[in-house]
């Protein structure tokens, strides 16, 4: 599916309740979403024809959704099945799903209070995130100029469309300087995030730090890989960590639905080795999930 624009695909979108050719799965140049960003999203994967924490995104996208003040006119039961059925509609055995609720075209204007709420699923083979030879020699990051806002000035807690914004600007400057993706500072000028994952770093003491998700999302993968390296017996300290800090990282890594467990290799130029915590935590994620193990090295 890659090879061709997301738009102009063979396929099944559930949307507002039916299965609808992919090509026809359309919306107004004036809905809301567009223009106000009034949309939440999830991002989910298939292994095996299992949705990984089906129940815990669907949750998350309510919650975001009641977070920007609409709810969906669908059950969490109800989004669940929607999910499953639009995998099996599209024979989608290890891939990606995207549910997306928004605000429809029914009034112009800051005000909404009339439009019609939307939600649509779409699902797609996606074996891939970062390239498989990134994933084993870790990524490289540059620090992006954007930081995440303060909990007061966004709805920093809810996968909202429009807290992206600066992600895209972000990845694609990273990008352009030949970067596989950004890291975002907060509004302080702690670490917080990639564009799209989660961080964590292995310190001299041997235990994982990682910054409280105080403006950014705590990611379902990352409660994931907390539980997994508890388990592992190694301890985890949330904290706010400073830039300067980062050269004393033995290890670094990211994780996120699509991200999984993905070791860094540089950041800004430092380069950091892929170390033995982060192989283990990527062997575990990968039995956690259901993937045949060995897949570790080609898929991320």
């Amino acid at each position: 599916m890659e090879s061709e624009s997301f738009d102009n695909q063979d396929g099944l979108i559930w949307y507002d309740g039916k299965m609808v050719e992919w090509r026809q799965a359309n919306l107004h140049v004036l809905t809301h979403a567009l223009h106000y960003a009034s949309c939440v999203f999830e991002g989910e994967r298939v292994y095996s024809s299992v949705i990984f924490k089906l129940r815990e995104h669907t949750k998350r996208l309510v919650k975001s959704a009641s977070i920007l003040g609409f709810q969906i006119p669908y059950s969490i039961d109800e989004i669940d099945g929607a999910c499953i059925q639009t995998c099996e509609a599209n024979g989608i055995i290890d891939g990606y799903v995207r549910p997306v609720a928004w605000r429809g075209s029914e009034s112009m204007g800051v005000s909404s209070q009339n439009t019609k709420i939307h939600l649509a699923i779409a699902v797609w083979p996606w074996p891939s995130y970062f390239s498989p030879e990134a994933r084993l020699k870790g990524i490289r990051l540059k620090t992006s100029k954007w930081r995440r806002p303060p909990p007061e000035s966004a709805p920093v807690h809810a996968k909202a469309s429009g807290l992206y914004m600066i992600c895209t600007m972000s990845k694609h400057e990273a990008e352009a300087e030949g970067y596989d993706d950004a890291l975002m500072l907060d509004w302080r000028g702690y670490v917080a995030e990639g564009t799209g994952a989660n961080i964590f770093l292995v310190m001299a003491d041997g235990k994982l730090h990682t910054p409280p998700p105080d403006c950014f999302l705590n990611g379902i993968t990352r409660q994931s890989v907390i539980d997994l390296a508890k388990k592992k017996g190694y301890e985890i300290i949330e904290r706010h960590i400073k830039p300067a800090e980062i050269s004393d990282a033995r290890e670094i890594f990211v994780t996120g639905t699509a991200a999984e467990v993905t070791p860094v290799g540089e950041i800004d130029g430092l380069v950091i080795s892929v170390g033995e915590v982060t192989k283990i935590l990527m062997t575990e994620y990968d039995k956690l999930v259901g993937k045949k193990l060995g897949d570790t090295a080609s898929a991320a």
